[in-house]
């Protein structure tokens, strides 16, 4: 592996975003001491103080950090210590004999705060409680049914500046108590008011504060998908909300609590986990839920790399009143899907859901194997998203997120893509230890799909699907399209005929009748008949209604929608021509127009293709353009990592425009120019001999010129200064061989032309 593929590697594995909780894991029946008695003075205790925090030190961090999904979102600063009955607090024997020690806390200005045990091993009725220092709110009681076999213990937060611990012990029992805190998380995020303040005047709940263009799992959109929503939960490891993930099913279907997530999202040790469930807004609009359903601690059972893959087996089973489900999955890696769904908390926020009407993709990203979306059309994911689970049409899991682009643009998605580890790829593997199979496949059935347990999804009777609006570009010159869609049979009973609906713009343009013969989940791609779009923008729509002659039971997937802009009058034929680098997974690109809409876009592409070449014709009408290139590593397309480049070319055939080395993104501005359309206007710019050997002469027209030669990552390698017209010879020996570009810059025109040196 090279030292790029390493860094890279360990940049992608820095986890993902998410916050904190108010009630934690499984607790069992209890109170702290006297606890209905409002007595307690802060200064009858001994009180542990930390340090006070560098809000500014830690806000631009986190300014860093949340804007990359593989990247923790830390809502605490954590307090290494060593704190125990043997060297802290203080004792104090009851009239009955028993003992009570306790410690106080005070982190200043804390949002919160939380623990981690370092030892954690009670016996003989002993019992473990944290309470806030108004006495409105306990944690507890833990108890020896909540010890490890690892020993620590990760314990959820109260929302206050200082706590008390309290560990009570029956007589003559405290010297086999095992009892450290090793780590003090100190929350801060939102440091100003707490929790409850917070959601009054912000309008969010205590784990965080997603984008708005998300939607609440229990919003009507989520109704199909109330089920598999009970298996997802967030994961809270000390001062950081580190991922989504879902519990999964296995063929023994005995509720063994698999729990899926990403590999990237491994820090730290997951025996001091916490897992979230049910953390959702009852209603659309809400944004706090419940966050005393949770369970701490896990064991990593398998995990690669290469599908960005976790499996973790938590500690404990949630209880029954938990009402969780564990997710069926679908291991065949088929490119079937027709649509899919994620369910996660975005930046730590309660549950939402997201919506991709589109067929994903099998793409490499990053190293790993993964399904590729494109875009969503409803909702979006965020850090904390990570590890979440993505699901096919049939409800089933076919991989968790591992990285991307998308994200909210205020109200709306910002339309970047995502992508999400393939559960086919991880089925199989070296060991156990790398692959899923062994865990989910306990009974060795070979079984290619699995439903939920207990709850499996029920397929409709009659439910038709509509994906896959193919057979034209997103941008066109004229102003008729050909579109092919994929229909399929989601339903049980045999599909023979559908009817298809084409709309342009909201309205009804033809419809087609469809007949054949589609076993349930099979598909076929159905060619349209021509459509002519409106010049402009136009929102294409393909429904498909009345499977059988009979209502569709499930709407939820009859449509699919595509924009493409025509352009019916005139058009310029101008291209780009992009070198890629070793790593074309993080490379796009987009055109936007006047009115910011894309009108072409590209990537990613495969890693490991140095040098290849995309050419891209971009048909043009007259006016202005923004051409933007991305790297989402942040170091260009060049140089360390191959030679990779752009370049942009005229009508004319002339270069404009081209790069290679920039940091995440590069922008060149261009206008078109309606009165060139069909024109060769006279060339103030000669080349020749081209190709070039040893050296070249340019010839050129025009005063007060700079001729500038370029090499492929837009560097200049030679330029002078001319007068007026003149002929030059430019030697081109020392020059590495490729292509360059020649440009000409005058007081008020830039002309290019490509220039190949040969040796």
């Amino acid at each position: 592996m090279t030292f790029n593929s390493i860094s890279k590697l360990f940049a992608s594995a820095l986890f993902s975003a998410f916050a904190v909780s108010v009630s934690a894991q499984v607790e069992y029946p209890g109170e702290p001491f006297n606890w209905h008695e409002k007595d307690y003075q802060r200064t009858a205790l001994e009180v542990h103080e930390t340090g006070t925090l560098d809000l500014d030190q830690l806000q631009a961090e986190d300014a860093v950090t949340d804007q990359y999904k593989s990247a923790p979102y830390r809502f605490g600063y954590e307090w290494e210590v060593s704190l125990s009955p043997s060297n802290s607090g203080s004792w104090q024997t009851l009239q009955n004999g028993d003992k009570l020690w306790r410690l106080g806390v005070h982190c200043p200005d804390a949002t919160s705060i939380s623990f981690i045990m370092s030892q954690f091993k009670l016996h003989g009725g002993a019992e473990l409680f944290i309470w806030n220092e108004d006495r409105s709110a306990f944690k507890g009681a833990y108890t020896s049914e909540s010890n490890k076999p690892h020993g620590a213990f990760g314990i959820g937060l109260l929302h206050d500046d200082f706590v008390v611990i309290e560990l009570y012990v029956p007589a003559g029992m405290e010297a086999v108590q095992k009892l450290e805190i090793g780590t003090i998380v100190h929350g801060y995020r939102s440091i100003l008011a707490h929790a409850q303040a917070l959601e009054e005047a912000y309008n969010r709940g205590p784990f965080g504060n997603s984008g708005a263009c998300n939607i609440n799992v229990n919003c009507p959109e989520g109704d199909d998908w109330q089920i598999e929503s009970r298996s997802v939960a967030l994961i809270v490891n000390g001062g950081f909300a580190v991922c989504s993930g879902a519990l999964v099913n296995n063929t023994a279907q005995d509720g063994t609590p698999y729990f899926l997530t990403a590999n990237h999202c491994l820090g730290g040790n997951v025996g001091n986990w916490v897992f979230y469930f049910n953390h959702e807004s009852a209603g659309c609009n809400g944004s706090n839920g419940p966050t005393n359903q949770s369970v701490s601690g896990s064991v990593l059972r398998a995990n690669n790399g290469g599908s960005d893959m976790a499996l973790l087996e938590l500690d404990e089973t949630p209880p029954a009143d938990y009402d969780v489900q564990y997710c069926g999955w679908d291991n065949s890696d088929s490119q079937t899907v027709m649509n899919t769904v994620g369910i996660h908390h975005p930046s730590g926020d309660v549950k939402k859901i997201c919506f991709d009407e589109d067929a994903p993709y099998h793409q490499n990203q990053g190293g790993a194997a993964v399904w590729y979306i494109d875009e969503w059309e409803d909702g979006v994911t965020e850090g904390g998203s990570s590890g979440s689970p993505l699901y096919d049409q049939n409800h089933r899991i076919i991989g968790q997120l591992y990285g991307g682009f998308a994200a909210c643009n205020g109200s709306v998605n910002n339309g970047g893509a995502d992508w999400y580890g393939r559960f086919g790829v991880s089925w199989d593997g070296p060991s156990s230890s790398s692959r899923l199979r062994d865990w989910l496949d306990p009974l060795n059935t070979g079984a290619v799909v699995l439903d939920g347990w207990p709850e499996g999804f029920e397929a409709a009777d009659f439910d038709a699907g509509a994906s896959g609006l193919t057979g034209f570009e997103s941008t066109i010159c004229g102003d008729v399209i050909i579109p092919t869609v994929t229909v399929s049979n989601q339903g049980v009973e045999v599909l023979t005929s559908v009817t298809i609906e084409i709309y342009v713009n909201g309205n009804l343009i033809t419809t087609v009748p469809w007949t054949g013969s589609l076993e349930q989940f099979a598909t076929e791609t159905v060619t349209l008949p021509a459509i002519t779009l409106n010049d402009g923008v136009n929102v294409v729509e393909v429904r498909v209604i009345n499977p059988n002659g009979q209502q569709d039971e499930n709407d939820s997937n009859d449509s699919v929608t595509a924009e493409v802009i025509a352009i019916s009058g005139p058009a310029l034929n101008y291209s780009l021509e992009l070198i890629l680098d070793d790593y074309g997974s993080e490379t796009t690109w987009e055109i936007r127009n006047e009115s910011n809409q894309v009108v072409y876009e590209g990537g990613p592409y495969q890693d490991g293709a140095d040098q290849t070449i995309i050419d891209v014709p971009l048909c043009l009408a007259a006016g202005c353009y923004t051409f933007t290139i991305f790297d989402s590593w942040g170091d260009g397309i060049c140089c360390d990592y191959g030679d990779g480049a752009y370049t942009l070319y005229s009508d004319l055939g002339f270069g404009f425009a081209s790069g290679g080395v920039f940091g995440e993104e590069d922008s060149q501005d261009f206008c078109t120019d309606a009165l060139n359309i069909g024109e060769s206007s006279a060339q103030s710019l000669r080349i020749y001999p081209n190709p070039a050997n040893d050296q070249v002469t340019i010839e050129v027209k025009g005063i007060n010129q700079e001729i500038q030669l370029i090499n492929a990552v837009g560097q200049v390698v030679y330029s002078e200064q001319l007068s007026g017209s003149q002929q030059l010879i430019v030697p081109t020996g020392d020059l590495p061989a490729g292509w360059y570009s020649v440009r000409v810059v005058s007081d008020n025109n830039v002309e290019s032309s490509r220039l190949i040196i040969t040796h």
